[in-house]
């Protein structure tokens, strides 16, 4: 976890020099992405706050995913991260928004390999995703996708490509 703190760490300085706001959405972490930023001091200045959508219902009924695209790609989808991710920025009113699913084993979910993760991102720019294979025990793949998930919002943050 030590990793994971670090990230952490430098997420929550590096929104907070550039007074940015940062919301979750995680299906796979199931809010550890949220619980490592808000151990932060200071995160109470950056963190909006999160949804643990850990059913398509809720990805829909209260991300805004489109019910269409899970029909069609499943849960474990770059493009469900992607909009995961808008729909926790347009909740919260965040600047940046980040996400994650994936599956954690022990068995494959929506035809995707245990290990297959997807994190997004959004910012005022629009919203994308990254695709991660990991392997492990479930802890194990939840949290790299909660270390994949910080690195990914550092960057996004470290960018400048949050700034409306």
């Amino acid at each position: 976890m030590t990793n994971l703190h670090h990230l952490a760490e430098q997420a929550v300085k590096t929104a907070l020099d550039g007074g940015v706001t940062v919301a979750t959405a995680e299906s796979l972490t199931a809010g550890m992405v949220t619980a490592v930023l808000a151990d932060t001091a200071g995160a109470s200045g950056m963190l909006q706050g999160g949804v643990v959508a850990y059913q398509n219902s809720v990805k829909m009924e209260v991300l805004g995913v489109s019910p269409e695209l899970l029909e069609a790609a499943g849960s474990v989808d770059g493009d469900v991260a992607a909009a995961m991710a808008a729909g926790a920025r347009r909740l919260c009113g965040s600047d940046v928004g980040v996400a994650t699913t994936g599956v954690a084993g022990p068995e494959e979910h929506d035809g995707k390999a245990v290990g297959t993760v997807y994190i997004g991102i959004a910012t005022p720019e629009g919203s994308g995703s990254f695709e991660y294979g990991f392997t492990g025990s479930r802890a194990d793949i939840r949290g790299q996708a909660c270390g994949a998930a910080l690195e990914r919002l550092l960057a996004a943050l470290a960018s400048g490509s949050y700034r409306a």
